[in-house]
């Protein structure tokens, strides 16, 4: 039985380094704060608020490094809370997706579109992928065992790549369904 850590991704943001500058100042640059799970990537010291026409999310944690286009994830009930359409995407395909204005201590930047609410995914390194069964872009269901809210997440797409290390991704709604606190583990079912 093939278990995969499975970590709980909170509300982020993902900037670009032109919105960084407008964010927090020209020849800003993202002050790290703690390594994450994926290897180079990051939870920064900077925040921003995120608005939506609804509300304001203050506050909301920004990943780092810098990446080609702004991206916000939010949970759907974050997104519902604020009044933003948040369609369930893969991380980068954020054509057509929800917009908000983005607020830092030097600035604002309305974004026309990147907010989603991440798909729940699964990181391997190909030979994790080769010691579950599975191929890049697969989609399979994981079994999370917790103390009665125990679930089964379908439509778990499976990423592969050199660059990541094997871990499960859910977001906040995610993992209060199903309980999640401490360390978790969730089996992957074919």
């Amino acid at each position: 039985m093939a278990k995969v850590l499975v970590e709980t991704s909170a509300r982020h943001v993902h900037l670009t380094e032109e919105h960084i500058a407008i964010l927090f100042g020209e020849g800003h640059t993202l002050t790290k704060k703690k390594d994450l799970s994926q290897p180079g990537q990051f939870a920064c010291d900077e925040r921003v608020t995120v608005v939506g026409p609804k509300k304001s999310l203050e506050r909301v944690s920004i990943l780092g490094p810098a990446r080609p286009a702004t991206q916000v994830e939010l949970s759907l009930t974050d997104a519902r809370s604020i009044g933003v359409d948040a369609p369930v995407r893969e991380s980068g395909d954020i054509a057509g997706s929800g917009a908000c204005k983005l607020i830092g201590p030097c600035g604002e930047v309305e974004i026309s579109e990147g907010v989603i609410a991440a798909k729940r995914h699964i990181h391997f390194t190909p030979e994790d992928a080769k010691e579950f069964g599975v191929e890049d872009k697969q989609i399979v269901s994981v079994k999370i065992d917790t103390d009665g809210r125990s679930l089964v997440f379908g439509d778990v797409v499976v990423r592969v790549s050199t660059k990541f290390k094997a871990a499960m991704h859910i977001d906040t709604d995610e993992s209060n369904a199903a309980g999640c606190a401490g360390t978790v583990y969730g089996e992957v079912i074919l």
